[in-house]
């Protein structure tokens, strides 16, 4: 079964490079640009993970997290942040909301996110 990963994010370029990397390890990707958007569709299409940026147009990752975790429906979906946001207090937030990882764009590199995905998603 191919597993779906919805992504939100902004950057269209970052968007862009997800999607590519995403694809060629065989997941189904869903994206949004804007918080709200993203809810809706993972409230919608039901992922198996989803990639959040904080810092999004209509609605902030710190406000989607909190949806997804009070969702019933949505509550143990894994989401993952990755943002431009690196400070501890934005890393502990993300904890405390629920977050199955933390990783800052800056210093990540795509296969080092694929592997965490790969490790919640077996």
């Amino acid at each position: 079964m191919i597993k779906k990963i919805m992504v939100i994010e902004d950057e269209q370029i970052l968007l862009r490079a997800l999607n590519v990397e995403l694809l060629s390890q065989g997941f189904e990707v869903l994206s949004a640009k804007d918080g709200e958007t993203g809810l809706r569709l993972i409230r919608e299409e039901e992922p198996e993970l989803v990639l959040l940026d904080l810092i999004l147009p209509k609605l902030h990752g710190f406000e989607v997290l909190k949806a997804l975790k009070s969702d019933e429906k949505t509550k143990d979906i894994p989401v993952i942040i990755l943002s431009n946001l690196g400070q501890d207090s934005d890393i502990k937030k993300a904890e405390e909301l629920g977050a199955a990882g933390y990783f800052v764009k800056a210093s990540t590199d795509l296969s080092e996110l694929s592997n965490k995905i790969n490790k919640i998603l077996t």
